[in-house]
């Protein structure tokens, strides 16, 4: 008899916690379909590959056709001065594309085998993360999505990344958020597990343990950020971000924005020598549905300025299909945004932007001096320049069983001289995401 009273108790003890007030009337369970369509041709000599008869075969188009879903809890907090709470997110894909012909270039869109075969279906958890909250401060153990300057989720593709680690953010202050955490790992877009952390442009082979940063932001009539951050036994990076709205939209805005980041060789240097300087500033006049943009953006330094794979930490205004990043570079863009909605159909965007890079020169890179490891391949660039159009036009359903569901198409094209490095493509693709609230 006293058995089977534990046992009971045992089984009942963890539905009463669960169902404290709070924890389960503050949860949300919601679903997001997403709809993933690519079409991109190469042009030039620039070209992609596919493996056939046990090598590599150049190809010039790329087709991905992928259905996504992505299934997001979020719990309330436990009641007591120290809240517990949930967030966990299961994220799967189904490749609707598996021509042998039409996956290119391995992994980069979807996931594949050894073979360059995309695999049929391929699931993940994305999420996991204990809250623990305690008054304005909130502390995160596990995989999560982030957005900071230092290291933000990337998602443009059919599942957008996440990484693991810890962090923790005080809003006590109105206005004001403090950030800090430490990353170990990330989960990547296409795939099914985690990996140690690398970086996007310098020698991918080599890996870091650990990213951490600490920093803050104000967001008023004006704002500011300031982060640093440091990827062990690489690199040290400084943040520097300024903006803020001036005027009144009806009638003219002007919204200005600064971005500025500094970044050094730390630690074993890993990658070698680095020192690097990157800033942008765009200013963006908007008027009723109107807005225009131009956009100043400048390298200094003999390598990439360059951000965690699998991350977008980067604020730089140029940061578009390329990012304009090379050594030495030099940039500029020039945007038109329309919002329909002030012509009373609300839900209807449009994009259009051109972007032209040059200077682009690495031949004097010194950063494998002293023997350190060459960390960046740059030498050969020497007068490269690039340039690129896009246009993006989105519309999202404001009533009816589907509100909210996004359709977006982006069409764009990039050309690549002298060795540049994200080459010469012309792409089409199609994004639908239909969010749908559970409970």
């Amino acid at each position: 008899m006293q058995r089977r009273t534990l046992l009971c108790c045992a089984l009942i003890t963890p539905c009463v916690a669960a169902g404290q007030p709070g924890f389960i009337d503050g949860s949300r369970l919601d679903l997001n379909l997403r709809h993933y369509y690519s079409n991109q041709h190469t042009q030039g000599d620039t070209y992609l590959a596919i493996r056939k008869d046990g090598r590599l075969t150049p190809t010039r188009v790329r087709e991905t056709w992928v259905q996504a879903a992505m299934l997001d809890y979020a719990s309330g907090y436990t009641q007591g001065a120290l809240g517990i709470g949930l967030d966990a997110s299961l994220y799967s894909a189904v490749n609707l594309q598996r021509g042998h012909g039409r996956v290119a270039n391995g992994g980069d869109r979807v996931l594949v085998d050894s073979d360059g075969d995309a695999i049929p279906t391929w699931s993940r958890l994305a999420v996991g993360a204990l809250r623990l909250r305690l008054a304005g401060s909130t502390l995160r153990v596990g995989r999560q999505r982030l957005d900071n300057p230092i290291l933000r989720y990337k998602d443009n593709r059919a599942l957008p990344s996440s990484f693991q680690g810890v962090a923790l953010s005080d809003q006590s202050i109105a206005g004001l958020q403090l950030d800090a955490g430490r990353f170990d790992r990330a989960i990547p877009r296409t795939g099914t597990g985690s990996e140690r952390l690398t970086t996007t442009f310098g020698d991918r082979a080599v890996k870091a343990d650990s990213i951490s940063y600490a920093g803050a932001r104000y967001s008023g009539a004006l704002s500011a950020s300031l982060y640093g951050s440091q990827l062990a036994d690489t690199w040290q990076q400084l943040y520097l971000g300024l903006g803020g709205t001036l005027g009144d939209r009806a009638e003219l805005a002007v919204r200005p924005a600064f971005h500025y980041y500094r970044t050094r060789d730390s630690g074993q240097q890993q990658l070698g020598y680095i020192d690097n300087q990157a800033w942008s500033l765009a200013t963006t006049l908007t008027h009723q549905a109107h807005g225009l943009t131009l956009a100043w953006q400048q390298i200094e330094g003999n390598e990439y300025f360059d951000y965690v794979w699998e991350s977008t930490g980067n604020y730089m205004a140029n940061s578009l299909y390329s990012d304009y990043n090379g050594p030495n570079e030099r940039s500029w863009q020039l945007r038109y945004d329309f919002d329909a909605s002030a012509y009373g159909v609300p839900g209807l965007s449009l994009g259009v932007w051109h972007a032209k890079g040059w200077a682009i020169d690495g031949s004097h890179y010194q950063g494998d001096r002293n023997g350190r490891h060459a960390g960046y391949n740059v030498r050969g660039l020497r007068g490269a320049r690039h340039e690129e159009n896009g246009l993006v036009l989105g519309y999202v359903l404001q009533g009816g069983p589907w509100r909210d569901t996004n359709v977006r198409t982006i069409v764009y094209n990039h050309r690549a001289h002298g060795g540049q490095i994200d080459g010469s493509y012309d792409e089409v693709r199609l994004v639908v995401n239909m969010p749908l609230r559970l409970f």
